[in-house]
């Protein structure tokens, strides 16, 4: 497989405990992975390992041929190649909507004021809140937080989009209109790596779902390989308990 993302062995370890054990997965262009598993299993911090903010203890990891593990000389352009979603929308709060989306491109890409507001309307609309524009983040929901936190990401052009849970901070009201915003991406082509226990997003958007358990990779595959015929008892186990506790949440 031609691999815009390879993640290869990767470790971690906080104090005396080891996150992380060797995980390792490829990643195609315009593809979805959605990973799920139990808390503490070391979902985030993968996702921050591959975006460099938090530096691997072992493994290595590329981005479109690229080895970035060690590449320290060009960490900054390597973080602009991956868009982030946490899931406290990290807005600047003295900046209007369309100054969060803005401030990325004028001060990474040194784009012109005029240029990066155009391209900061354009993202706006892209998300729905083209109406929003001039408004602050405490003037705006969390769902519409949450989209504006997705056109900033988008404004970087991104090769790849990682998604830290990010309707996990949302009113279940709220929820939809952020997983409406990444199916769209998703048929768009955009390449996403999604932490999520929204299931029935997953049904239908991902490629395949990695079940993540104690550090490692239990089970990856399809989803309906996972949701109907499960190889591994424990990932049947999980899915049924988040499928009942969350609902499959269509976006």
């Amino acid at each position: 497989m031609n691999s815009l993302l390879r993640v290869e062995d990767i470790h971690k370890t906080y104090a005396a405990e080891e996150v992380l054990k060797g995980v390792s997965f490829d990643m195609a262009k315009g593809a979805t992975k959605v990973i799920i598993g139990p808390s503490g299993t070391g979902k985030s911090t993968l996702l921050r390992c591959i975006n460099r903010l938090t530096p691997p203890d072992k493994g290595r990891i590329w981005l479109d041929g690229e080895e970035i593990t060690h590449s320290r000389g060009s960490i900054n352009k390597h973080r602009a190649e991956i868009g982030f979603v946490f899931q406290s929308f990290n807005l600047f709060s003295h900046l209007t909507a369309l100054g969060n989306v803005r401030i990325g491109p004028m001060k990474v890409k040194r784009m012109a004021k005029a240029e990066a507001t155009k391209l900061a309307t354009e993202e706006l609309a892209r998300v729905g809140l083209a109406d929003k524009a001039g408004a602050y983040p405490a003037e705006l929901s969390g769902g519409q937080q949450q989209r504006v936190s997705i056109a900033r990401a988008l404004a970087m052009f991104p090769k790849l989009i990682l998604f830290d849970e990010p309707t996990s901070a949302l009113d279940p009201e709220l929820i939809g209109e952020v997983l409406e915003v990444m199916v769209s991406l998703a048929k768009e082509g955009m390449t996403m790596l999604v932490v999520t226990h929204e299931m029935g997003f997953a049904r239908a958007v991902a490629d395949e779902i990695i079940f993540m358990e104690h550090g490692v990779i239990a089970e990856q595959g399809p989803p309906a390989q996972l949701f109907t015929n499960a190889k591994h008892p424990r990932t049947a186990e999980f899915l049924n308990k988040i499928s009942e506790l969350y609902g499959e949440t269509d976006g």
